[in-house]
């Protein structure tokens, strides 16, 4: 079975962040890229708040650039998903989804967080033309238009007070009668003049010829006085949450209840000694790139602590 001295699960910032800083410190690093190389922000369309790049380019360039990096440094990257692993006792095991298994010294997870979707076909064909899951990644592009939020909780609410900040109207529409959002920010939301909430309402389809246009709408679904309009809107923000990709660690490491990675004293490092986690995947409250790209370096410095206190 191969042994891997400094394993990197998980692509993206973090993941290749924590590749560099192995690399360089001659932790001769493995890297799986995972299901989505280059992680989330592959589907965003264009990034003009990452240090160093004055002029706006897109998610996918970004993190082009990024694995150019790594790949110069003598990383090596392989394009396989962890299915499997065992964090009983070292070196830890690691099962692929071409049946390959590896042992490591240390790990870094940096696996990342997938946004829920509602599930209509309308996001994929949209996704970075109008329709996006971060509304402080993408929020700066609809200054002065109108926009939607879907979701009644804390995020959704806070996402679209932040985008009243920036557009010139937000819908939240929410498919129940209600918020299921803290007190404080279903105040602010109903105490914002450019927040409307559309209560009892769920969205069947998005329209547009090179973007969104709008979004296809139903009141009351299934009741009496169920009816379906159209309402104008230049973009479109999911707010109904994200789900850690920690499913595979989670019968050895900490998580909260939704599959956070718990991390210790705002340091990368788990509950498994030598595993450190990086990115998203630990990170449910900021969520950007550069935040992971920190934590992606943090985890690479743990790792080399890590090695040599223990001789490996």
């Amino acid at each position: 079975m191969e042994h891997i001295k400094c394993l990197i699960i998980g692509s993206g910032p973090a993941g290749y962040t924590a590749a560099i800083y192995a690399s360089r410190a001659n932790l001769n690093p493995v890297l799986y890229e995972g299901i989505q190389p280059g992680g989330q922000l592959t589907i965003t369309d264009m990034i003009e708040n990452f240090p160093g790049h004055p002029e706006e380019l897109s998610g996918q360039d970004l993190m082009d650039l990024m694995r150019e990096q790594v790949d110069k440094f003598g990383t090596e990257i392989r394009e396989h998903i962890c299915v499997k692993s065992d964090l009983s006792s070292r070196p830890y095991k690691f099962t692929f989804d071409d049946g390959s298994e590896v042992t490591a010294d240390a790990v870094i997870i940096a696996t990342g967080a997938s946004a829920k979707f509602l599930g209509l076909d309308d996001e994929k064909k949209y996704m970075g033309a109008g329709v996006s899951a971060c509304a402080t990644c993408d929020g700066f592009f609809y200054r002065k238009k109108v926009v939607a939020v879907v979701g009644g909780g804390d995020t959704a609410c806070g996402e679209a007070c932040y985008l009243a900040g920036l557009a010139s109207k937000v819908y939240l529409i929410v498919r129940k009668p209600f918020l299921r959002a803290s007190k404080i920010l279903q105040q602010r939301v109903n105490d914002n003049p450019k927040i409307e909430v559309l209560y009892e309402t769920n969205t069947e389809g998005l329209y547009g010829e090179d973007g969104v246009e709008g979004a296809h709408l139903v009141f009351r679904k299934g009741e009496n006085d169920e009816r379906h309009y159209d309402l104008p809107i230049d973009g479109f923000f999911l707010a109904i949450g994200h789900k850690p990709n920690s499913d595979v660690f989670r019968p050895w490491i900490e998580t909260d209840e939704i599959g956070y990675i718990i991390t210790k004293d705002n340091t990368p490092c788990t509950n498994v000694p030598g595993v450190f986690a990086a990115g998203d995947v630990a990170d449910p409250t900021y969520r950007q790139a550069i935040v992971a790209a920190g934590s992606g370096c943090k985890a690479a410095m743990e790792a080399e602590r890590y090695l040599a206190e223990n001789s490996l």
